[in-house]
């Protein structure tokens, strides 16, 4: 398995998890924090789709799909290229009210799909291309696609605990 390959079936188990987690839920479910200062499943979802999204778009030099159409209309949202949800606030989560299941899954798929064009074209010496001098050592391709999948990851697994006590309630 070339490298390609293998980053392309690690990202594309994501968007079945992301169904897994919002479907069926209602915009009320997807909002409802488990307890307080928790993320909701929305949020969850949203945070993940966002940090793949601006981190993809930086690594290709071009502008977010966040940013493109009425992405951030459909979260209630104003369309800033930085709000990610790092560092958020309990407020500043309330804030992301996803329209529906649909919207995130909409969303999540935009970027899926550009992630896996970008993944299709991959050879293994692109890996070692410096994206980011600022960290020490200096972060490579290779390291920031394991670190983005990584992140979406495990907040696809939070978001699918989350989905489960919603619906105990």
């Amino acid at each position: 398995m070339d490298v390609s390959d293998l980053l392309t079936e690690t990202y594309d188990r994501l968007p079945d998890l992301v169904r897994a987690a919002v479907d069926g839920l209602t915009p009320q479910q997807l909002c409802r924090a488990p307890g307080e200062g928790a993320n909701p499943v929305g949020w969850l979802v949203w945070h993940l789709t966002r940090v793949q999204d601006h981190h993809v778009a930086d690594l290709l030099d071009a502008e977010q799909i966040w940013m493109s159409g009425d992405w951030a209309g459909r979260f209630g949202l104003t369309a800033d290229p930085h709000n990610t949800g790092y560092g958020h606030t309990p407020a500043q989560v309330a804030e992301v009210r996803p329209e529906s299941a649909q919207a995130l899954i909409d969303y999540y798929e935009a970027v899926s799909a550009r992630t896996g064009t970008f993944l299709a074209g991959l050879r293994p010496a692109d890996l070692d291309r410096v994206v980011d001098e600022s960290w020490d050592p200096p972060v490579t391709l290779g390291v920031r696609l394991v670190s983005i999948a990584d992140d979406d990851l495990q907040h696809a697994g939070q978001a699918a605990y989350v989905r489960g006590l919603v619906e105990a309630d």
